[in-house]
């Protein structure tokens, strides 16, 4: 089901007061006229209500369910922890609402399959919010490696390692489907997903736990059905406190990235080595976000596919459970 947009924006409601949806949802509808975001809930009505006043949110909700049955709201934003993204996913799209879901799409692969099928079998679009994916850094890596400049591609890495020690957070929560393979691997597996354009068979997997059955390191060796072979690492906290890249070899030359995850910070790099020299490209904004909300925005107007639909969630949350 599209929408006119160009009679009135679209409209997002947002589930929970959390802390990424003023970064990856408000703040950049600010920016964009096709959309607006008028409901926030959460379990704490109070706190509900002092995040709808500093955000200028126009409706407040006492929970979930509430803002879903509202007939004026278009699409939801799921930013909830990663064990209540299938539930309330599939909860708004039978409500005949859009869903934008934060990543990794699900606690598994299985529950993603059933929010994909949901969303097919009630007319809804679904789309998971790989951020990274919609910014002009991103598309001009996988331009790069699609022209056959760096030749037969061989080798594909990822690493995204970020300290991030706060005691009681979600992602260390086994319950609440935590870990860095969850929270930053899910990019790593998407970035090698998406430069080879290949599905990758998980080798072998080595862990380091923060508990039991969550991870604070993982790293993973891969292989494509081209033959390429493939590698990524993520940490919450491990030696490696700082790694955000990605490098691609081919037989004619390679390709390292750097921040490819949040260009608009301003140190995202290209280099591109091959034989005819070495150059560099540098990238900043506009912002991921923004470029995934209009992304979404014009999904829901018109059509216009997305790279990370709900069936791309399933094969990225594949990829995740075999690591």
């Amino acid at each position: 089901m599209k929408i006119q947009l160009s009679d009135q924006p679209l409209r997002i409601g947002t589930l929970g007061a959390s802390r990424i949806a003023p970064v990856a949802l408000i703040n950049p509808a600010k920016k964009n006229p096709q959309v607006e975001v008028v409901a926030v809930a959460a379990r704490d009505r109070l706190r509900a209500e002092k995040y709808a006043r500093r955000h200028k949110i126009a409706h407040v909700y006492d929970n979930y369910a509430e803002l879903l049955a509202d007939p004026a709201i278009d699409a939801i934003y799921n930013p909830l922890p990663n064990s209540l993204h299938a539930e309330w996913t599939i909860r708004a799209l039978e409500a005949g609402k859009h869903v934008l879901c934060e990543k990794p799409l699900a606690a598994n692969a299985i529950e993603a399959k059933q929010m994909a099928e949901t969303a097919d079998r009630e007319g809804r679009y679904l789309m998971e919010a790989f951020h990274w994916r919609y910014h002009q850094m991103a598309r001009r890596i996988i331009a790069i490696v699609n022209s056959g400049e760096l030749g037969t591609i061989q080798h594909v890495a990822a690493s995204l390692c970020i300290p991030y020690i706060i005691p009681g957070d979600i992602r260390y929560r086994l319950d609440l489907a935590g870990g860095a393979m969850m929270d930053l691997g899910a990019y790593t597996v998407s970035m090698l997903r998406h430069v080879s354009g290949e599905e990758p068979e998980v080798v072998s997997a080595k862990s380091a736990l923060s508990s039991p059955g969550v991870d604070r390191l993982m790293e993973a060796q891969c292989k494509f059905p081209s033959g390429a072979t493939g590698y990524l690492q993520a940490s919450l906290f491990s030696h490696k406190l700082l790694a955000m890249w990605l490098r691609v070899e081919g037989d004619k030359g390679s390709l390292h990235a750097r921040h490819p995850t949040v260009p608009q910070l301003g140190f995202a790099r290209l280099k591109i080595r091959t034989a005819a020299g070495t150059r560099t490209e540098k990238f900043y904004k506009p912002a991921t976000y923004e470029e995934q909300l209009i992304a979404f925005a014009n999904l829901l107007k018109d059509g216009t596919p997305v790279p990370t639909d709900g069936w791309d969630g399933v094969r990225n949350m594949q990829v995740i459970d075999a690591v």
